[in-house]
């Protein structure tokens, strides 16, 4: 198992608003929806409009490998939240942690463990934990 974790990254918002916000997939729906179209690049507006989003999982296209499926099975008020791949090439987990800092601020990260063979990490481990830590980040532009 290969496990890369984001930086912890903080929040302007109490750690139960962080909670509510994002164990609740539907509400990220209108969040996608009010994404400005220039922002999104023209070579990834398909892939874009492809995700889809339900009350316990979030489909997101996956090019040649299919699309990846992540169904929430885990939500732990109001500090974790574990989504499982379901009909994934290999298994995969995302867990985000939050922790309280005050009444009006919480730290986030992300991690993300996949099931790989060790020939393929050295390929793999790269492209992982950047996209983990871009997940963190966009953490920072979700209004909570």
């Amino acid at each position: 198992m290969a496990t890369y974790k984001s930086e912890e990254v903080t929040l302007k918002a109490s750690a139960q608003s962080v909670f509510d916000r994002l164990s609740d997939l539907e509400s990220l729906r209108g969040l996608l929806d009010k994404v400005p179209a220039e922002s999104i690049p023209a070579d990834k507006k398909e892939l874009f409009d492809n995700v889809k989003i339900t009350g316990d999982s979030i489909e997101l296209p996956g090019g040649p490998v299919g699309s990846i499926r992540l169904k929430m099975v885990e939500k732990t008020a109001p500090s974790k939240i574990r989504l499982v791949g379901e009909g994934t090439p290999v298994p995969l987990s995302l867990l985000l942690s939050i922790a309280p800092v005050d009444d009006i601020t919480s730290r986030a990260m992300a991690q993300v463990d996949l099931e790989i063979p060790a020939m393929l990490r050295p390929m793999i481990s790269g492209p992982m934990q950047k996209m983990t830590e871009q997940f963190a980040q966009v953490l920072r532009s979700i209004p909570f």
